[in-house]
């Protein structure tokens, strides 16, 4: 998949995955999803993002985690 929104910048943020060179990252959205929050309370805390943001940065953690082989023991 291409990514449009998702932009890294090893000058940016130390090269995290970020949102469309904000310094947003990925990883502070989709935790904010994991916490419950509504993509209006995202919006409404970081005003420069966009839902389509919410939405390709569920899809980038998605793949991320798809290229990682996880243990087969137990719980996590």
């Amino acid at each position: 998949m291409t990514y449009t929104r998702v932009t890294v910048d090893a000058n940016q943020m130390g090269g995290v995955p970020c949102i469309r060179g904000l310094r947003i990252p990925v990883a502070t959205v989709v935790g904010m999803v994991a916490e419950g929050m509504t993509v209006d309370e995202i919006l409404a805390a970081y005003p420069d993002l966009e839902p389509e943001d919410i939405k390709e940065s569920l899809q980038f953690a998605a793949e991320a985690v798809r290229e990682f082989e996880l243990p087969r023991t137990g719980t996590l």
